[in-house]
């Protein structure tokens, strides 16, 4: 029950209750108050008619009185008979009356009072006191649902922007939606200070990785250039293994860092979401079952979708076990391993960078997930993660319509020069082959690489390291995408 149905029905019942006690307690005094009348007039009647009885000798009475009357009550004659007067209120077929009786030498003197006028009087009034009642409690619940509506509703309000900060709008100000200077604006200014502590300590947050990775970038490009210039080898492998893993972990914390930034703008363009999807498998060059229901055209940013997909085909492949499958039904992209799955806390609180809290799903940064939503954000898509009910871990990619007037249609759409499309098994990525040093310029490739990447700028952030092939065997540094940057650069 909401706090709005709470207050009104407590103020429903107190409103109740005591209008049911005054109305009780007004029926009784007036009930009290017209016997007492009735009680009194036939008392004094009874009085008048007993002189003018001791005035006459004994022989007459007057004033409504009646000597010996058969219809006298028996209480009322036992008492006469014990030298006592006293008056009743007696009920019979005729209505109410009310007696009084007094002793004489020849009997029992005795007056009645009809008590019908009375009765009809409070019947009356009781109708008047249900009235009132009735019209109190409606009042007074009306402006308790009032009170309680206008509490409520700046709670909704309060709580509106709760929700807010707490998915990342830590800018949202609570107290100026909420004014006044009750309970409830104090909750509101409490809120608001929690909000602004909290932006400063994520602004200060992401400053410092912002900074981090900038530093960074310096010396890791000289570490880069000095490990393509050692002597081949083992040891030399390892070194390079661990700088591109470096490299990619400097370059991952930069590209969160703009993010957090909300800096970025997407460059839309119509894509056909399965030749899109089949591209980003072959980018990744890992094995995905790719299952098409419905094609669909959007407008979208295709290099943000790649990376969307890329990190979680990538994720699926690190932390999950195969096999693994991308379903595309119309603007919906569904990718879905059969490993652990996520662990609870992603599933409550959403990815969180450096936070991978389920070791049975392998090693990682915690930072593809993260980027992931973040491009998911810049898009307009809807990215959410879920555990399969038949086991494996499942995130969903909800992407926005095609724009109003557009038919949806798939077709084909440019997106700049094309990357080859490479057909086959996906190849190994082989570092410890000696063919992979034979007779190779480390100089002439890298600058081989530098200009095929600036001779397509949308694609650069993609490839990561020159890489090249003999056969179905690929030779070269342990990119995430070293099919794709293959086909690229040869």
């Amino acid at each position: 029950m909401t706090l709005r149905r709470q207050i009104a029905a407590a103020v429903a019942a107190i409103a109740v209750l005591v209008a049911v006690a005054v109305g009780l307690l007004v029926h009784q005094a007036m009930i009290r108050q017209h016997v007492d009348q009735a009680r009194s007039s036939s008392l004094a009647t009874l009085d008048s008619a007993l002189n003018d009885y001791e005035r006459g000798g004994g022989k007459a009475v007057g004033r409504g009185a009646v000597l010996n009357d058969p219809a006298l009550p028996e209480r009322l004659r036992a008492l006469a008979a014990g030298d006592r007067h006293g008056s009743l209120l007696v009920a019979d077929g005729t209505g109410e009356s009310m007696w009084a009786a007094g002793p004489v030498p020849d009997g029992v003197v005795s007056v009645r009072v009809d008590f019908t006028q009375d009765r009809q009087a409070i019947a009356d009034l009781d109708r008047i006191i249900l009235l009132t009642v009735v019209a109190a409690v409606f009042t007074t619940v009306l402006a308790g649902v009032l009170v309680a509506d206008r509490i409520s509703r700046r709670l909704r309000t309060a709580a509106t922007a709760a929700r807010g900060i707490a998915a990342g709008g830590t800018d949202t100000r609570i107290g100026e939606l909420v004014d006044g200077k009750d309970e409830v604006a104090d909750l509101a200014a409490a809120v608001d200070l929690m909000s602004r502590t909290l932006h400063r300590r994520l602004e200060d947050e992401q400053r410092f990785t912002a900074d981090v990775a900038h530093e960074l970038r310096t010396p890791l490009t000289g570490l880069v250039t000095a490990a393509e210039l050692l002597p081949p080898g083992r040891p030399t492998q390892l070194v390079q293994n661990r700088v591109q893993a470096l490299r990619g972990l400097v370059e991952d914390l930069l590209e969160v860092s703009r993010l957090d930034a909300d800096a970025e703008s997407p460059d839309l363009s119509a894509v056909p979401l399965e030749r899109a999807a089949r591209r980003t498998v072959t980018l990744t060059g890992l094995d995905v079952t790719v299952e098409i229901t419905a094609d669909r055209q959007v407008r979208t940013d295709l290099r943000r979708l790649d990376r969307i997909l890329g990190n979680l085909i990538l994720n699926a492949h690190r932390h999950g076990t195969g096999p693994v499958h991308l379903h595309v039904d119309g603007p919906r992209i569904t990718v879905r391993d059969h490993g652990p799955g996520y662990p609870e806390d992603l599933l409550r609180h959403g990815p969180q960078r450096f936070r991978t809290n389920a070791p049975e799903r392998g090693r990682g940064h915690g930072l593809g997930l993260t980027i992931a939503t973040g491009h998911a954000r810049v898009i307009g898509a809807t990215l959410t993660f879920a555990n399969h009910p038949a086991g494996g871990a499942l995130a969903t990619l909800t992407l926005p319509r095609t724009d109003p007037g557009h038919d949806g249609r798939a077709g084909p759409t440019p997106v700049g020069p094309a990357l080859p499309v490479l057909r086959g098994a996906p190849c190994r990525v082989r570092t410890d082959d000696p063919r992979y040093w034979a007779g190779r310029d480390l100089s002439a490739g890298a600058s081989r690489w530098r200009a095929r990447m600036a001779a397509n700028a949308r694609y650069a952030s993609i490839f990561a390291a020159p890489t090249r092939a003999s056969g179905d065997t690929c030779f070269g540094s342990r990119s995430r995408y070293a099919r794709a940057a293959l086909a690229w650069s040869t």
